[in-house]
């Protein structure tokens, strides 16, 4: 049972051109981190990113996770 009111969870971009950048990103319906996120910059292009092994938690017990780590898949041109 999810008892946890956060709506979102920091993702950490790990590696690829926006490393070491976090955005603010939103748990899916079913409270689950996204699996993937794309990331639309200014240039005609957005970077895509999928999720990694590592997670945080503000607290042991935590149902949900805090910060999510994400790995640098592919720059897509519009």
């Amino acid at each position: 049972m999810d008892t946890s009111t956060t709506s979102s969870y920091t993702a950490m971009l790990i590696d690829g051109p926006l490393e070491g950048k976090t955005v603010a990103t939103a748990f899916l319906e079913s409270g689950d981190p996204r699996p993937r996120i794309e990331l639309n910059t200014d240039q005609g292009k957005h970077y895509v990113y999928s999720r990694a092994a590592g997670m945080e938690f503000a607290a042991p017990g935590d149902d949900r996770p805090t910060a999510v780590e994400y790995r640098f898949v592919e720059t897509v041109f519009d």
